[in-house]
């Protein structure tokens, strides 16, 4: 009997042992993102700034969860699907993280998707924005903390209150995030009255946006009504001031957008009055996490948090509420935590949807504001578009 009774404390030892070991292994992050060949690194930045203070803010400083360190690993896509490909399967395979968070673009995070299945590893998609992301190409193991295309486009027809006086030209580039831009904001308007009498694609980098300024303004210039260009392209060579330069005015036509980055915003000048629907400005939302952020990235960086600074925060937010909630480190106990999961950002309550991973979410409607003592324009809240407002198409229905 004492020969048994010390058998079993030297296993409960044995055991106590190897759990406080196991306890104190890393989980590893990847956070894959472009850090180089793009303007668009400035967004990828942002994000990395919010999804450390992310950390910080849900584990209360600590940077642990359940016992474990956090880990963040950094990899640069580059901005080349190729790229992004190698050093996700790198992730998973070699650096074995727990999952995955990326990337910038929604041309180089597409090619990411299949990765994840081949590895049977989580990759929430942050801060690309295509709503192919969680399409039919999708897979179980991709969630989405970004907003996508239907909800800045159904926004944007919110802020615009379509009717049937409402004529509306739209210009976009030549890619995911474009295309399925404008395909969304067409189904926000079915049933309003709203008419979409042309569409222009350009190619991405396109700086002359001359041509398609004046097809623009030849189909809407003879319209008896409100006339409206929306414009929605990501990237640089500043297409509104460019086709406002041109003076659309002149045919009654105005000029729409949603919001962005606080660089960008200086530019807004040229548009007081405009309304238009932005994912997150730092002045919209009174909230606990908002609150903090701008309190803390203020203090750290003299400035306020942008847009993609947010976006990289709720990611943070989830993947530590999932460890918490998740009944092990597995993934397929992670999925299963993380479906129908809601949670606390600076926007507000997000929730991952459960049939296809996308976080439903809020946005904002904005009216601009010229104050000569702020740097940019101020897109001054009108109010918080609720999620169950919009009528956010189902992505990937299967499993």
């Amino acid at each position: 009997m004492k020969t048994f009774t010390r058998l079993a404390a030297a296993l409960a030892g044995a055991a106590t042992f190897a759990s406080a070991a196991w306890a104190e292994d890393p989980i590893k992050i990847a956070l894959i993102h472009g850090l180089s060949g793009s303007s668009f690194e400035a967004f990828s930045k942002q994000a990395q700034t919010g999804f450390e203070l992310g950390l910080e803010y849900a584990t209360d400083g600590t940077n642990t969860v359940k016992g474990h360190p956090i880990e963040v690993i950094i990899k640069d896509t580059q901005f080349k699907p190729d790229v992004a490909r190698a050093v996700l399967a790198e992730a998973y395979g070699d650096d074995e993280v727990l999952l995955a968070v990326g990337a910038t673009s929604s041309g180089v995070t597409k090619g990411m998707l299949p990765i994840a299945e081949e590895y049977e590893k989580i990759l929430i998609v942050e801060p690309a924005v295509a709503d192919s992301l969680t399409g039919p190409d999708s897979n179980r193991y991709i969630f989405k903390t970004s907003r996508n295309s239907s909800m800045d486009m159904q926004a944007q027809a919110l802020a615009l209150k379509p009717d049937e006086n409402l004529y509306v030209a739209t210009i976009a580039e030549d890619y995911a995030f474009g295309q399925d831009g404008i395909a969304a904001f067409k189904t926000a308007l079915e049933g309003t009255g709203a008419t979409v009498v042309t569409e222009e694609y350009v190619p991405q980098g396109t700086a002359d946006f001359t041509a398609a300024a004046e097809r623009m303004f030849n189909a809407l210039k003879d319209k008896e009504g409100r006339k409206v260009i929306l414009v929605y392209i990501a990237g640089g060579g500043d297409a509104p001031g460019k086709i406002q330069a041109l003076d659309p005015s002149r045919y009654g036509i105005e000029i729409s957008m949603g919001g962005h980055i606080l660089p960008v915003l200086p530019t807004y000048k040229r548009f007081p009055g405009m309304e238009g629907a932005v994912y997150y400005y730092y002045e919209a939302y009174d909230n606990p996490v908002n609150n903090w952020l701008v309190k803390e990235h203020q203090a750290r960086f003299d400035g306020p948090p942008d847009f993609f600074t947010a976006g990289g925060m709720a990611a943070a937010l989830a993947v530590v509420k999932a460890i918490e909630t998740a009944d092990s480190l597995e993934t397929e106990d992670l999925i299963k935590a993380m479906e129908g999961m809601s949670w606390d950002t600076p926007k507000g309550e997000m929730t991952f949807r459960p049939e296809d991973h996308q976080a439903l979410q809020s946005m904002v409607h904005f009216k601009i504001r010229v104050d000569e003592n702020v740097d940019w324009a101020i897109p001054d809240l009108v109010r918080i578009i609720e999620p169950s407002e919009m009528n956010i198409p189902i992505g990937r229905t299967n499993d």
